[in-house]
């Protein structure tokens, strides 16, 4: 839920708003309107000193992959110099004097022939495992030899062996100096955290309204509703002067979002698309439960779930990582849940398991209708997410608009959720087919009136049936497009599904008989190929999900997503 405002102005003489602001900064609790990036040389500074602090492990770090990687370059040109031995190409001046060239060769031993060296003036250096020869020709004489010539070696191989011996001991430096950095890891990310607080206290100070000739200034701030007893309190002992008011619509206040454990693990994903304007909703409730199933959804595999779960405790582990644990697992959790449902455990159909025969009985079923069980569930699915959006839609436009001018949606709401109600009800033999024609009839003629009719109270009726019939076509098309779309948790599913049922597949092939040989590589295929599998399907079920909450839920509930984050000024 969207928590409540309350719009703070204070006024201050213009000397004591960096105290202020400091002060305002302990507390915690109040969000100063201000720039999000530098506005000037000393912030600009301020942030730089905050990401060299940040980056000086990850910098130390590179240079050392740099050295290291200098390392296998140089190791590998000495594996190249090694059969010519420890010379060095300077020694052969004295020749290139007298009008010889240096012709360098390197041929597997099939290409040499043992008659060249009586034809030629040819030098053997190696023969294993390729023949590696010189051959000494005047200037201007062409390669006689039907092989192709060799760059001449640049540096001898002792000279790459002492570059590479320095390189280690600089690698070596580079080591000890990235394990002391890391040891103060802690301290740089102190002195982080402190220059980030300095860059938001400065940002802040700067963002006064200077009135009466610069000899005061005015602040404007929000904080939640529910701290204002606390934040009073420590403003009248600071001895400001301040005006409080319950913040508006018109104010544009920041958002501060409330929910329970479950829900905040999935404001992460609220935030990509965008806070809600304060006279909207929070979807992530909505985001929480649809996006956790449609992920399972799109996994299908109750073992794939607990691959998550595991992966979600070693995050919990991690430093870098932590925050994620909680997301992870529960989604590994749910993925259990609804691939149990579908029995599948690592794409074997558990439905045909002995030990689940007592509890077949929840399985989702193969065929529902004549269709596919999965299909069937991704449709339904779908209608009742579309649904419960045009559902939160009109609920959210009587609140802000009244009943009077929120009739169309009204008559949109009842026509399409009251339509599928109806349809599950007649389709359970509820009700009779001719019971079902009249309400469908009556819900019809009432919706007609809003949609046609009265979506626009006060507008000119024709132009109102114009609007209305627009809205129709595009609703209509735009529906069915929508439902549709849900098609892709199955088609995701079942992609996963019959992906890890090949690697199955192909493992048993080549177990056959058994044998210990068999049983290794038999275990390699399955790892390898549920490993790939489940990055994949893990991918796909993250992207698709969110695209069906962002597109389909928000465009049928009216969420724009246009809020700001509440940032309240704090020390951290």
């Amino acid at each position: 839920m969207i928590g409540k405002m309350t719009r703070y102005a204070f006024i201050l003489l213009s000397g004591e708003k960096e105290d202020f602001i400091r002060s305002l900064q302990e507390t915690g609790l109040v969000d100063i309107t201000r720039s999000e990036k530098p506005v000037d040389e000393r912030s600009a500074a301020l942030l730089q000193r905050a990401q060299s602090h940040l980056k000086v492990i990850s910098d130390a770090e590179a240079v050392r992959a740099g050295v290291a990687a200098e390392i296998a370059a140089l190791r590998k040109e000495a594996d190249a110099l090694r059969p010519w031995g420890d010379f060095d190409p300077k020694s052969f001046a004295p020749l290139l004097e007298a009008g010889y060239r240096i012709h360098y060769y390197a041929v597997t031993p099939k290409q040499f022939r043992r008659a060249w060296p009586e034809e030629y003036p040819i030098q053997i250096v190696a023969e294993k495992p390729r023949v590696h020869f010189v051959a000494i020709l005047p200037e201007g004489v062409e390669n006689p030899l039907p092989v192709a010539e060799i760059p001449a070696p640049e540096y001898s191989y002792k000279a790459v062996e002492e570059r590479i011996a320095a390189a280690e001991i600089r690698l070596k430096e580079e080591t000890d100096r990235v394990e002391a950095l890391r040891a103060r890891e802690t301290q740089f990310e102190e002195e982080v955290n402190r220059d980030m607080a300095e860059l938001d206290r400065y940002l802040a100070t700067v963002a006064a309204n200077p009135a009466a000739e610069n000899t005061i200034v005015t602040y404007t701030g929000y904080a939640l509703t529910s701290d204002d007893a606390v934040l009073r309190e420590k403003l009248d002992a600071l001895g400001v002067f301040y005006l409080a008011e319950p913040a508006t619509v018109e104010d544009a206040p920041p958002i501060a979002l409330k929910n329970n454990r479950f829900v905040r693990m999935f404001e992460v994903l609220t935030d990509m698309y965008g806070r809600p304007s304060y006279d909207g909703f929070d979807p992530t409730p909505f985001l929480s439960v649809f996006f956790l199933l449609f992920f399972a959804l799109c996994m299908g595999d109750a073992g794939y779930g607990i691959i998550l779960i595991i992966l979600g405790i070693l995050l919990g582990r991690s430093k870098g990582m932590k925050d994620m644990a909680p997301l992870v697992i529960t989604l590994g959790i749910g993925t259990v849940v609804v691939g149990f449902f579908l029995h599948t455990f690592f794409s074997m159909n558990i439905a045909e398991w002995p030990l689940f025969e007592p509890v077949k009985g929840i399985f989702l079923p193969d065929k529902i209708a004549g269709y596919d069980g999965a299909m069937v569930l991704s449709l339904v699915i779908g209608v009742l997410h579309v649904c419960l959006a045009l559902i939160v839609k009109t609920i959210q436009a009587t609140r802000n608009h009244g009943f009077l001018h929120s009739l169309g949606t009204w008559g949109w709401t009842l026509l399409i959720v009251g339509g599928v109600i109806v349809g599950a009800f007649a389709l359970a033999g509820v009700i009779d087919a001719a019971l079902t024609k009249w309400i469908i009839i009556g819900l019809g003629s009432v919706s007609a009136l809003g949609i046609l009719f009265f979506n626009t109270p006060g507008r000119n009726p024709l132009i109102n049936f114009g609007s209305g019939l627009w809205d129709t076509y595009n609703t209509a098309t735009g529906l069915l497009s929508d439902v549709l779309s849900y098609l892709r948790l199955y088609a995701l599913g079942l992609a996963g599904a019959m992906l890890g049922y090949a690697f199955n597949d192909l493992g048993l092939m080549i177990l056959g008989d058994g044998g210990v040989g068999n049983w290794i590589f038999f275990i390699v295929i399955l790892i390898i190929g549920h490993t790939l599998n489940i990055a994949m399907c893990a991918l796909g079920a993250f992207v698709h999900p969110l695209r069906l909450n962002f597109l389909e839920f928000f465009k049928n509930s009216g969420y724009e997503g246009t809020g700001r984050n509440f940032r309240p000024l704090t020390n951290k």
